[in-house]
C-alpha cells in the first residue's frame, strides 16, 4: 500500500483493510504536548552566600512556557483520525491533559499517564492497521527522556513499534489502551525541554559534580528540580558523589514556591538532623541547582514552615567547573611547558619538570592540577614525573595506552588489548587494579576528570567507536577499586583516535573516515553536536581553557576551538599534553 501525510483528517478504515501512512504533523503536535509540562527557562546566578531567612509568604510559581488549547474530539471521526487528534492534544497540559484524556474510554481516561516518559523520535513513524480495532505507529528513536529526567540518546537508530486499541463509546470511537508517555520531534524537543544540572559533592566536598536533567516547561520546574536533587543522583553516579542532605530529607510541602525571584525550600523534619557544615552545603546544592532556572535569583530554606537557621557564610570552598591554564601543554622538543599563543614560546614546568620530562622523549603527557606531578608515557613504559625529584618507572609495558593522573595521588594506565585492565598506581609506584565492566574491543584513550569523580574511554568496537563514561568508586583513604557501569554517549565516527573532557559535563572525541576526520562533542545526560572538520589530519585532542578543545595535528601544529571553527594559534608540538 502507498504512504502518505496524515494532515489533520482521517480516513476511512474498513476491518480488514490494511492502510499504512506516515504520521509527520500529528507527531510534531506531540512533541509540543511536552511544552505544557516543562520550565523553559535562561541561566541567572544565584547567591551561594548571605544568611537563610525565615520563610515568607507562599506563592505560587508563575507559568513560564506557552500553554497549547488543543481541540477535543468530534462526532464522526474514524480511529486514525482520532489517534492523530489524541497525539495532537498531547500539546495541552492543563488540567493534566485534560483534553488528551477525552479521546480516551471511560474506563482508561485517568490509566494514562503521559509524564512517564518522553521518546525524541528521529525522521516520521508509520501508523498501520492491524486489526478491526488497533493500530500501531513505529517510530525510530534518536533519544529518550524518562520520569526522573535523565536523558539517554541513542547511539544506534532504535525502532519500537507502539500499540493502540480502540473502542466505541456512544457511538464514537475512543482510544481503550494507549502506551504511557508522549512523542516529540526533535525540534519539539528543543522547544519544550531545557536542561536542569543537579549538583552534588565528589566525597571530599573538594569539588561539585553536575548530574543533568531535562524537565519541562512549567511553572513547576523548580520543584521538579528540588525534588530529583533531594531524590539523589543518577544511578550511574552513584558511589563516586555524595549529598549533604540527610538521609530521608523530603519536600515538607507539595511545591518549591517563587515570590519575586526567591525560591522557597520547605523541608521535611529530617533536614534538621545536619550538621552546621552540612546546612552550609545543603543551601549550596539548592543554590547551584536551581541557579539555571531565570525567575529565581535568591534562595531560602525551612524545615516544616519553621526557621531554618544556617550561618551566614559565603557558601563552601567547593570547585564548580574546575578549569585549567589558558595556555597549551606541550613538548617542543627542548622543553615541556605552556606555550603562549601568537609567539609560541614556551615556559617550562617548575621544579625542573620541565626539562626531565623532555628527555623521556615522550608520547603522551597528563599534568596534575597543581602542576607539581605528571604521567608521561614513552616507549619505555609510564613515568610518574614530579618536581624536584628522579623520574620514576611504574610500568614497563609497551601494550598501554596514554596515561592519565587524578586529583587523589594516582596515575591510570590501562591496556590497549584489554578494555577491563585498568591500573590506578599511586605516585610511589604501587598498583592497584580497578575492576572494570567495560564492554569488549580495543582502548583507545582512557582519561580522568578534571574533579577525579568520573572517567572517560573511547573505545573501537566491531560496530564502531564506543565513547563511556563511569563512576569512580574509592576507599576510605580515596584508593579507586572498581569503576560503575558504563553509560554510553555520541562518539565521533570512524576510526576511534581520541577522547578528552572539555568541561565537567561535556567531552569530546575524535575520529577518521574516509572522507576526513570528525570531532562530537557530547553533554553528559545531553545532546551531542558534530563540529566542523579541521584542515590537516589531527592526531591528539585535548580539552583547553574556558571549555575550548585544542587539537594537535600530523605537521605540529596546534589548533583551537571554542565555537563551530578551528584556528591556528600560533604553536607547534611534538606532544599536545593534557592538563587537569
Amino acid at each position: 500500500m502507498p504512504r502518505r501525510t496524515i494532515t489533520g483528517t482521517g480516513a476511512g478504515t474498513g476491518a480488514r483493510t490494511r492502510v499504512r501512512r506516515t504520521v509527520g504533523v500529528a507527531l510534531a503536535a506531540v512533541a509540543l504536548a511536552a511544552v505544557a509540562l516543562v520550565a523553559l527557562t535562561a541561566c541567572a546566578a544565584i547567591p551561594t552566600g548571605g544568611p537563610v531567612r525565615d520563610g515568607q509568604s507562599l506563592k505560587g510559581d508563575s507559568v513560564s512556557g506557552v500553554d497549547f488549547r488543543p481541540s477535543g474530539p468530534q462526532d464522526g471521526q474514524d480511529q486514525d483520525t482520532v489517534l492523530e487528534k489524541f497525539i495532537d492534544a498531547a500539546t495541552g497540559a492543563q488540567d493534566n491533559y485534560a483534553i488528551a484524556r477525552e479521546f480516551l474510554s471511560d474506563s482508561f481516561s485517568q490509566k494514562w499517564n503521559p509524564r512517564q516518559s518522553v521518546t525524541v523520535r528521529q525522521g516520521d513513524g508509520d501508523v498501520e492497521r492491524v486489526g478491526t480495532r488497533e493500530l500501531t505507529y513505529t517510530l525510530t528513536a534518536s533519544a529518550t527522556v524518562d520520569g526522573d529526567g535523565e536523558y539517554t540518546p541513542a547511539v544506534r537508530p532504535t525502532s519500537s513499534t507502539l500499540t493502540f486499541q480502540f473502542v466505541k463509546e456512544g457511538g464514537e470511537w475512543r482510544i481503550s489502551y494507549a502506551p504511557d508517555g508522549i512523542i516529540l520531534s526533535p525540534v519539539s524537543f528543543e522547544q519544550v525541554f531545557q536542561a536542569h544540572a543537579l549538583y552534588f559533592y565528589d566525597p571530599t566536598y573538594r569539588y561539585l559534580i553536575p548530574d543533568e536533567r531535562w524537565f519541562l516547561a512549567r511553572s513547576s520546574t523548580s520543584t521538579r528540580i528540588v525534588s530529583a536533587l533531594l531524590a539523589g543522583p543518577a544511578g550511574w553516579m552513584k558511589g563516586a558523589v555524595v549529598t549533604s542532605f540527610p538521609e530521608g530529607t523530603q519536600l515538607s510541602l507539595n511545591a518549591v514556591t517563587v515570590d519575586s525571584g526567591n525560591a522557597q525550600v520547605d523541608l521535611s523534619r529530617d533536614a534538621l538532623r545536619a550538621t552546621t557544615v552540612d546546612k552550609v552545603r545543603m543551601r549550596e546544592q539548592l543554590a547551584r541547582s536551581l541557579s539555571s532556572v531565570a525567575t529565581i535569583s535568591s534562595v531560602d530554606l525551612t524545615a516544616e514552615g519553621a526557621s531554618f537557621s544556617v550561618p551566614d557564610s559565603s557558601g563552601t570552598s567547593a570547585v564548580l567547573n574546575p578549569d585549567v591554564d589558558p595556555r597549551p601543554l606541550v613538548d617542543d622538543g627542548d622543553t615541556v611547558g605552556y606555550a603562549a599563543p601568537g609567539t609560541g614560546d614556551v615556559t617550562a614546568l617548575g621544579g625542573g619538570m620541565g626539562s626531565t620530562i623532555a628527555k623521556l622523549r615522550p608520547t603522551s603527557i597528563s599534568l596534575s592540577a597543581a602542576g607539581s606531578e605528571a604521567a608521561v608515557g614513552n616507549a619505555d613504559g609510564i613515568f610518574v614525573v614530579r618536581s624536584g625529584k628522579p623520574e620514576l618507572r611504574i610500568d614497563t609495558r609497551s601494550s598501554t595506552i596514554a596515561p592519565s593522573i587524578d586529583d587523589a595521588g594516582f596515575v591510570w594506565v590501562g591496556e590497549r588489548s584489554d578494555t577491563r585492565s585498568i591500573t590506578a598506581y599511586g605516585l610511589g609506584g604501587d598498583p592497584h587494579q580497578v575492576s572494570s565492566t567495560l564492554p569488549d574491543g580495543k582502548l583507545v584513550s582512557f582519561q580522568v576528570s578534571r574533579d577525579s569523580a568520573r572517567a572517560l574511554a573511547l573505545i573501537d568496537t566491531d560496530d564502531g567507536p564506543g565513547l563511556y563514561v563511569m563512576a569512580i568508586i574509592r576507599d576510605s583513604d580515596r584508593t579507586p577499586t572498581a569503576l560503575g557501569a558504563p553509560v554510553r554517549l555520541q562518539a565521533a565516527s570512524g576510526t576511534a583516535i581520541g577522547a578528552t573532557w572539555v568541561s565537567d559535563l561535556d567531552v569530546a572525541s575524535l575520529g577518521q573516515t574516509s572522507t576526513g576526520q570528525t570531532v562530537v562533542r557530547s553533554t553528559i545526560g545531553g545532546q551531542s553536536t558534530t563540529l566542523q572538520r579541521p584542515d590537516g589530519t589531527a592526531t591528539a585532542i585535548t580539552g583547553g581553557s574556558g571549555g575550548s578543545l585544542l587539537l594537535r595535528t600530523m605537521d605540529g601544529q596546534v589548533l583551537q576551538s571554542t565555537g563551530g571553527g578551528w584556528d591556528r594559534i600560533g604553536v607547534t608540538a611534538d606532544v599536545l599534553g593534557t592538563q587537569r
